[in-house]
């Protein structure tokens, strides 16, 4: 309990003096204005174009050459990345369709389906357990609710509670006695079991199911998580792989480029269908588009289910489409009226109308800037253009499809450039002029420089970065090679001077510490505490990567607190040993031991006033792990290690 208290205090302290620190514009000492030592540029590469380096990193992109290791992170088809397919085998969801995930983790909507008689159960014991348990809990739901409507009580009264409690504890026991059992026969005991049972287990389960489901496969432990929420399952395991392909993919530009370009067209898990749609987003929409031409990437995002979801440009309807006006074609291609409806309360009925979502956030965010030279106007030219840009089969994730009926007829003026009506050819034909505007050259350059240079890139810098961009038909590796080779990137100033988003700090401290993840779950649920939820921002803005959105007392102490408890190992899921750092020979006191992680940590980049506040908290025996009586007992590594990973200097990269 002492010292829970003392490190508290410890944190407290060295949690202020940083935000002072930084407050100040201070990061550590300011580097000489003098050109970076080959260290150090191999230490800026790893912290920019990576998320960090892992222990050897730094020798082995020396003995490779700084030049050569970037040009080999821009083919990232070139680099072996097997080891990683090993960690994610546990999450059977990233390698899943849209409509596989539908299926296998059914929604409310699917389930209401199969409770209403359209649509079966299905034949695949796992799958219908998951159903059968959703299927109970939705007959549970129901029952309330008409109870509600009678006027009987919505809620479980004190005496049903009370009667609901010998049922938990069965469960508790059920789950008690088999545990001891192969993990194949606890399998079949719960798909053996009602589902009114498995809904009284699974609650539980929620609570205890990491020991019951050790031993089980990937397929298993899906489906007895899946008993209590099946889309959380997939939401979950999309996470879990984003922070192991962080943590331990070589691709690591890739992964870096993955995550902004995700920003950047950012699209909310928690928007209804996107729930399923986002695996597919990031795997077969961004990354392999990454170092691509930016053209490709624009359609592919604006043709994508989780955008057009998303930014409603789904239900989008053109005011004088034939859907509009209650027009439908036959089989002749003969066109006829809704008939009995009058085309004004058909449009009424259906509820759908222009929609600008999309157009607006096309152009402000994803292609010409908020200052980029649009009208309201234009929006609404480009909302008219794009309509007919829809879902098919919405209800299973849907597909692209180009819809004749809800587009808007007629020519149209965007960016005073006449787009001839041409049905889905005009949202093409915009999107190219989009993509090669000189404003979109200038915003995604901007955005580059902000995300890897400097919060406030130098103009020079970015007007050549967005020359290539033109020149090169938007290519982004040429882009980046540019950024790249610049002397603006390699400036003495711009070492360790940019802080780390909540996700950059942690996969970076795991990546330092050679961290082993054996669950990446509970990893997410810090990142949440931290105020950066993966696929969580709602805003299509996404989140920030400049200093002012993550710079404060209580979001600097929750990175403290998260650094000291991975380096201890009290992290469930993730071990770190603190010893691996010595061979044979061990520094002999705490002095020595802090100039030694320092060394290996930082590569030495820690300022005077950061070691000082660590010394002084090291004399301390109960921070150094020696008794009054013992001085020769050795120093508490973890807890060194710990202070560095929440030091300012280690917060920036």
């Amino acid at each position: 309990m002492r010292m829970a208290r003392y490190s508290i205090a410890c944190l407290l302290l060295l949690g202020f003096f940083a935000v002072a620190q930084w407050a100040l514009g201070a990061g550590g000492e300011k580097p000489n204005p003098t050109q970076m030592s080959e260290q150090k540029r191999a230490l800026h590469a790893l912290n920019r174009l990576a998320f960090g380096p892992r222990p050897g990193d730094v020798d082995r992109v020396l003995a490779m050459g700084v030049d050569r290791w970037i040009d080999q992170q821009l083919h990232p088809e070139k680099i072996d990345d097997n080891a990683l397919d090993g960690r994610l085998a546990s999450l059977p969801t990233l390698r899943m369709s849209t409509r596989q995930l539908v299926e296998n983790f059914p929604s409310l909507q699917t389930i209401k389906a199969v409770a209403d008689g359209r649509q079966s159960l299905p034949s695949d014991p796992n799958e219908r357990a998951v159903y059968e348990a959703q299927l109970q809990r939705f007959e549970t739901r129901r029952q309330l609710k008409q109870q509600a409507a009678q006027g009987a009580a919505a809620d479980p009264s004190p005496d049903s509670e009370a009667m609901m409690k010998p049922d938990r504890i069965e469960a508790r026991e059920k789950l008690e006695a088999l545990l001891g059992k192969p993990p194949d026969q606890r399998m079949r005991s719960v798909l053996a079991m009602s589902p009114e049972q498995q809904r009284i287990l699974a609650p539980v389960l929620r609570r205890q199911g990491d020991e019951f489901m050790e031993g089980m496969t990937p397929r298993q432990r899906e489906t007895i998580q899946a008993l209590n929420n099946p889309q959380q399952v997939v939401i979950a395991e999309l996470a879990q792989g984003k922070l192991l392909r962080a943590t331990y993919g070589q691709r690591q530009l890739q992964e870096v480029m993955t995550d902004f370009w995700f920003n950047h067209f950012n699209v909310f898990v928690g928007k209804g269908q996107d729930r399923y749609v986002l695996t597919s987003y990031e795997r077969d929409i961004i990354r392999p588009r990454v170092f691509g031409k930016f053209e490709d990437l624009l359609v592919a995002t604006a043709k994508s289910p989780a955008m057009l979801f998303y930014l409603d440009n789904w239900v989008s309807v053109g005011p004088n489409s034939e859907a509009a006006k209650g027009v439908r074609r036959n089989g002749f291609g003969l066109r006829r009226r809704w008939p009995g409806v009058s085309p004004p309360a058909r449009q009424a009925k259906n509820k759908s109308g222009l929609n600008e979502n999309y157009g607006r956030e096309l152009m402000e965010l994803h292609t010409l800037g908020v200052n980029g030279g649009y009208t309201q106007k234009d929006v609404t030219e480009v909302a008219r253009v794009l309509t007919g840009w829809t879902l098919k089969d919405a209800k299973d994730g849907g597909t692209f499809e180009f819809d004749e009926r809800k587009h808007e007829p007629g020519n149209k003026m965007v960016l005073d450039h006449r787009i001839k009506s041409k049905g889905e050819k005009e949202g093409l034909e915009v999107l190219h002029i989009l993509a090669h505007h000189p404003s979109t050259a200038k915003f995604i350059c901007t955005k580059l420089a902000v995300r890897f240079v400097s919060d406030n890139p130098p103009p020079a810098l970015v007007d050549r970065m967005a020359q290539t961009f033109l020149k090169k038909d938007g290519d982004i590796r040429e882009v980046l090679k540019t950024m790249f080779s610049s002397s603006e990137f390699w400036e003495a100033d711009e070492y360790r001077a940019k802080v780390k988003t909540p996700l950059e700090f942690m996969v970076s401290s795991l990546r330092a510490s050679g961290a082993e993840i054996t669950d990446a779950a509970p990893l997410t649920h810090q990142l949440q505490t931290m105020g950066m939820p993966l696929y969580g921002s709602q805003p299509p803005t996404g989140y920030s990567m400049k200093a002012d959105a993550w710079v404060n007392s209580s979001a600097l102490l929750g990175r403290m607190n998260f650094a000291v408890a991975l380096a201890a190992g009290s992290l469930k899921g993730t071990q770190v040993d603190a010893d691996r750092w010595f061979g044979t020979e061990r520094p002999s006191g705490s002095g020595q031991t802090l100039a030694f992680l320092e060394n290996n940590l930082l590569g030495s980049d820690v300022s005077k006033q950061t070691h000082d506040v660590i010394s002084a908290r090291l004399q301390d025996p109960e921070i150094s792990s020696r008794k009054l009586d013992d001085p020769a007992r050795p120093p508490n590594v973890a807890m060194i290690e710990g202070l560095l990973l929440g030091s300012p200097e280690f917060q920036r990269r």
